[in-house]
């Protein structure tokens, strides 16, 4: 069965970092896509970010509103995949979730329109809070 849990959401100030964890189990992280999406109260969920399967290929995918603020990265071993959020922003509030990519391995096959999609995505976290507030 497979199984994402995310952890390490907090109520963070304007400017500060936070890291994010989504253990996986039921499945090896390296032979699937691992995405970060979030939702905000009121909004439509949002593609944030994507790390292909590192078995078979290494790029990642970054949403224009955290480029260059967030980077997501895997540890292997622990089968766990990580969304380390730096400058943050009242605007980065929203409950962030980790979802697994299906049979698609490279995040190329996620992004339509220049955006992080859903389609193909075949499990969930139950997601974490995030908020940003002084």
């Amino acid at each position: 069965q497979l199984r994402l849990v995310e952890s390490g959401g907090a109520l963070v100030q304007p400017g500060g970092t936070l890291r994010l964890s989504c253990a996986a189990s039921g499945f090896t992280v390296d032979f699937k896509a691992i995405l970060w999406f979030r939702q905000a109260p009121g909004k439509e969920r949002e593609g944030v970010s994507c790390s292909s399967a590192s078995a078979m290929d290494s790029s990642t995918y970054y949403a224009d509103s955290v480029k260059g603020r967030f980077t997501i990265s895997r540890d292997n071993a622990k089968n766990t995949v990580y969304l380390q959020m730096s400058s943050l922003k009242p605007e980065d509030t929203a409950v962030y979730y980790c979802a697994a990519g299906g049979t698609y391995y490279s995040c190329s096959n996620f992004v339509s329109n220049s955006r992080l999609q859903t389609t193909g995505v075949d499990s969930w976290g139950q997601g974490t809070q995030v908020t940003v507030s002084s």
